[in-house]
């Protein structure tokens, strides 16, 4: 992994760092819990918080979900290509997808298609209605391409701080 000092339009020292790192591996943890972790007193660690928070770096606090347990354990990535580029073509897309909670994840791409999903589905039937009902009914989609994963090896939300 590497070390190399990252910038950041906030500016961050160590313990700013130690906080973020932390409350990505568990949000829960109490203003208290945080600050005998990174041996600072409860009222600065919880000014150095707001001020993360206020900054927009905290964007916001989640819980996440064990997809077996919540009945959605497949995962498959989708390459949607549509008819036009035009703003009003995506920008019709975009709104769209927003209606699909089986859909997780939704970005814009430079190259062959235009979007990349991530799907969350049961099984090959909750798949395959996905698939018929949702993606291919989306405004302009003239070509969907799928690859399911078999296994997850790595999946965070945390990023590098």
């Amino acid at each position: 992994m590497s070390h190399q000092i990252r910038q950041f339009s906030v500016s961050l020292d160590a313990r700013d760092r130690a906080i973020l790192r932390l409350l990505q591996d568990d949000a829960r943890l109490t203003n208290l819990e945080l600050a005998q972790r990174i041996n600072l007193s409860p009222s600065a660690c919880l000014r150095r918080v707001k001020l993360l928070e206020e900054s927009g770096l905290i964007a916001r606090y989640v819980m996440l979900l064990d997809e077996k347990l919540a009945g959605v354990p497949g995962t498959a990535f989708v390459l949607v290509t549509l008819d036009q580029q035009g703003r009003g073509a995506l920008d019709a897309f975009e709104d769209a997808i927003h209606d699909h909670a089986e859909v997780t994840e939704c970005c814009l791409l430079a190259g062959t298609a235009d979007y990349m999903l991530r799907v969350a589905y049961a099984d090959a039937a909750d798949f395959e209605r996905i698939h018929t009902d949702v993606l291919t009914r989306l405004p302009g989609v003239t070509r969907v391409q799928t690859t399911l994963a078999l296994r997850t090896v790595k999946k965070t939300t945390a990023l590098p701080v």
